[in-house]
């Protein structure tokens, strides 16, 4: 292809991205922990992560995030000690967090324990609560995400994720195997409840250009729950939330955590056409993925921030440039970490990043 000789806009990039066409370099972006964010201050950092991705140089805005809960607002303290809260959350879950940490946090109860229950407490809730997103900000997102040249897009969770949420995985993954209409139910109303919160966005005026879904449904081994399961009842929710991106005129990022590797044929055929953040220590490694998939498939991400947290310049050196080699061959990869940054990480480090990125990830 012949070499990009004006700089692309952002909405240009990630364009052009997806359509396997020339670029100038490769897409920005990425996402820290707070607390990472917190040493980087201390160690010169002059702002925010917002400031983190100027620096970067991102290529995209978010508009909006649409996770619909049962009971909007909810956050009540069932008890506390010096260092965890045990919350009763939006969602009708207890759980327990560190103070003043990121983490995990410890499952406890979950009130949405039935089907039962389901059908005559938190369906109904769910249906009769209002749009959940703020409508007139997803205004004023876009209409900076324009002014700056930004790839725009809305964003969801998807229904997998949504129930382990509101059940717990013990309860959702038993009802998988021994209630599957009641989680087919679930699924169904989750995603119509996003979708009917993005319609809502869309009224507003505004055109993105993709629909990123999130969720997490594997660990460092495997999906939660067998591929078959998946198919038979999650995935035509899936499949229905990209179709809805494609027919307005959207093109369709997956943000799932864990090992994928065993359901990314049906990832295709759901219709998503880019996969993020492929984590490398769950054996998601673009130099085996973009072979395979690269022609169908975008590919972002896939830094192993456990190799940035060494904060050893040639294993991140090497790191960084044999995945940014294999991605950029077909054109269609963007940088991102394979996780959220960590506080690992230093400043210092990280500047090393972008300036890797910067050097290393250009077409021309």
């Amino acid at each position: 292809m012949a070499a990009m000789q004006a700089k692309l806009t952002g909405r240009e990039r990630v364009s052009r991205m997806f359509e396997r066409r020339d670029q100038d370099r490769i897409p920005h972006h990425d996402s820290f922990w707070g607390e990472t964010i917190a040493r980087w201050k201390s160690e010169g950092l002059d702002g925010d992560g917002q400031a983190v991705l100027r620096l970067l140089d991102s290529d995209f805005q978010g508009l909006c995030w649409s996770s619909p809960v049962p009971f909007p607002g909810r956050r009540e303290i069932v008890r506390e000690d010096d260092r965890t809260q045990v919350i009763r959350d939006a969602w009708g879950a207890t759980l327990r967090y560190w103070k003043g940490r990121s983490g995990t946090p410890e499952h406890f109860s979950f009130e949405c324990d039935s089907r039962r229950v389901w059908e005559n407490r938190f369906k109904p809730v769910m249906l009769a609560n209002p749009v959940q997103i703020d409508l007139d900000r997803v205004e004023k997102a876009y209409a900076a995400g324009r002014q700056e040249g930004k790839w725009c897009y809305l964003a969801g969770l998807e229904s997998f994720e949504a129930m382990r949420r509101l059940m717990g995985d013990e309860i959702m993954l038993v009802a998988m195997a021994s209630e599957p209409e009641w989680v087919r139910d679930v699924s169904r109303t989750y995603t119509d409840l996003v979708l009917r919160d993005l319609e809502a966005a869309m009224a507003r005026g505004v055109k993105p250009d993709g629909f990123w879904i999130y969720g997490d449904m594997a660990y460092n081994h495997g999906t939660l729950c067998s591929p078959a399961m998946y198919r038979d009842l999650v995935w035509p929710d899936h499949q229905r939330m990209a179709e809805w991106g494609h027919q307005r005129g959207m093109k369709v990022i997956f943000h799932t955590d864990g090992d994928v590797n065993g359901v990314v044929d049906l990832y295709l055929q759901a219709g998503f056409d880019c996969l993020q953040p492929l984590e490398a220590k769950a054996h998601m490694d673009v130099r085996q993925l973009a072979p395979r998939y690269g022609n169908r498939l975008a590919l972002f991400g896939n830094i192993d921030v456990m190799v940035m947290g060494s904060n050893d310049r040639a294993r991140i050196e090497h790191e960084v440039l044999t995945k940014l080699a294999a991605g950029m061959r077909g054109h269609g990869y963007a940088y991102h970490s394979d996780h959220s940054v960590p506080p690992t990480v230093s400043w210092s480090t990280y500047r090393f990043i972008i300036e890797l990125v910067n050097d290393h990830g250009r077409y021309a």
